[in-house]
């Protein structure tokens, strides 16, 4: 975020609580609290690393603490009865190997009515069922997110503006969340690459309607994606054009369009189940993932079910993730009768960049069972074990830093102590 507009931002609670001073006798308040991981990720192989999303590197047979490990810090500054503002850093592991530090959120609101709030800043992106809270262990049933599902939107917050309204029909709450705004990321493609990714014109509907037990989730996101640094892609696309232009073969500059990911549309659209009832725990999200570029269209869905056991909750989960549809690799296999030698060896080269780039991270398939079992100990901490089977399909699936000949499966133990403060 701009660094204008987070001073902006954290100053106009202050100026405000001044101006209406009638409302807030007793001065502003804040609240800090925190959470975090500390936890400790094996795999059973060498020839891959085991990563959440847009991490650079993960763990093998080495035990890593970095894999499942953050922190976070949150203030909370109430001004008067209808306007606050909240700021939350965290620090975790990024697409740079390293543990750096993020501004997740820094946002003024204003509380219109006692059903309508507008917030105003970096909020997080609501497109998932947990996105508010998914880098909360505590909060959470399993020790991490289903991969298959949360890789799918590597875009965590948007800058920008959201409304929420809550209501009641009967017995049921309704609350609905419109969001509008763009972001930016870093995001990893390998152990020493990054590319920035920016989504622009971001239109996010967030529904959730809650009865008793049973919660219910709609949401649908859309935006405009450009992708300026990719070396890999960039180049391909030159050679692509260069190729048509000397060559006079046009389906070579179209198919360098089509690769391209500047303003390209995308969306995604997702659908969520949460059950809470007596010591039963369920949890569930399906989704689809579309884009006007070579980032392929996916579906990815899991399902989690635990039970409560006294302090004890153990939980078994099944997570698939799916590529419906890549950009059509229209080059041809050779040039026609009377054409220069190089010809055919350029278009076998350009083929197989167009076939590598169709098969990056996050745009593969795999699929992962995983168990695994949550012990409160303490009102606000949890240890969490869990052992995921995890198996690649048609290459690496989410797996980074893939040797040759690396097809899974692959069995992930994780223990983590999820806290709160």
């Amino acid at each position: 975020m701009n660094k204008h507009v987070l001073i902006f931002l954290l100053a106009m609670p202050l100026a405000i609580s001044h101006a209406y001073a009638e409302d807030v006798a007793s001065g502003p308040t804040v609240k800090i609290s925190g959470f975090g991981t500390a936890a400790l990720t094996v795999a059973d192989t060498d020839k891959a690393q085991f990563a959440r999303p847009n991490q650079a590197a993960g763990a093998g047979r080495t035990a890593r603490t970095g894999v499942d490990s953050n922190l976070g810090l949150q203030a909370n500054v109430t001004v008067n009865p209808w306007l606050s503002a909240t700021v939350q850093g965290l620090a975790r592991k990024d697409g740079e190997d390293d543990f750096g530090a993020e501004l997740a959120w820094a946002f003024a609101k204003a509380k219109v009515s006692d059903s309508f709030s507008v917030r105003v800043g970096r909020m997080g992106l609501p497109v998932f069922m947990i996105s508010d809270y998914r880098n909360v262990g505590y909060a959470n049933t399993m020790l991490r997110p289903p991969g298959e599902m949360y890789s799918q939107v590597p875009l965590n917050s948007i800058d920008g503006i959201d409304g929420t309204y809550q209501f009641s029909l009967g017995d049921t709450s309704i609350t609905t969340q419109l969001a509008l705004g763009r972001t930016k990321a870093t995001l990893a493609t390998g152990p020493d690459s990054t590319v920035h990714v920016e989504g622009k014109s971001i239109v996010a509907l967030n529904m959730v309607a809650e009865h008793g037990p049973l919660t219910l989730r709609f949401g649908r996101a859309e935006t405009k994606l450009t992708i300026n640094d990719s070396p890999s892609l960039n180049t391909l696309m030159g050679s692509l054009r260069a190729a048509g232009s000397g060559y006079r073969i046009a389906q070579l500059g179209a198919l360098a369009d089509a690769l391209e990911v500047k303003d390209k549309k995308a969306s995604f659209t997702s659908v969520g189940l949460g059950l809470d009832w007596n010591n039963v725990l369920v949890q569930s999200e399906y989704a689809k993932r579309k884009t006007d570029s070579y980032i392929s269209d996916s579906t990815s869905w899991y399902v989690m079910g635990g039970y409560r056991i006294g302090a004890f909750l153990p939980y078994y989960s099944h997570a698939s993730l799916k590529a419906d549809d890549r950009v059509n690799n229209t080059v041809p296999a050779a040039c026609p009768a009377g054409y220069p030698a190089a010809c055919t060896p350029t278009l076998r080269a350009l083929s197989a960049g167009v076939n590598t780039m169709a098969n990056t991270r996050n745009q593969l398939e795999q699929s992962t069972d995983s168990i695994g079992v949550r012990w409160d100990f303490h009102r606000s901490a949890a240890l969490k074990v869990q052992i995921d089977r995890i198996k690649p399909k048609n290459g690496q699936g989410l797996f980074v830093q893939a040797k040759p000949g690396f097809s899974g499966p692959v069995t992930v133990v994780a223990a983590a102590i999820d806290f709160v403060f």
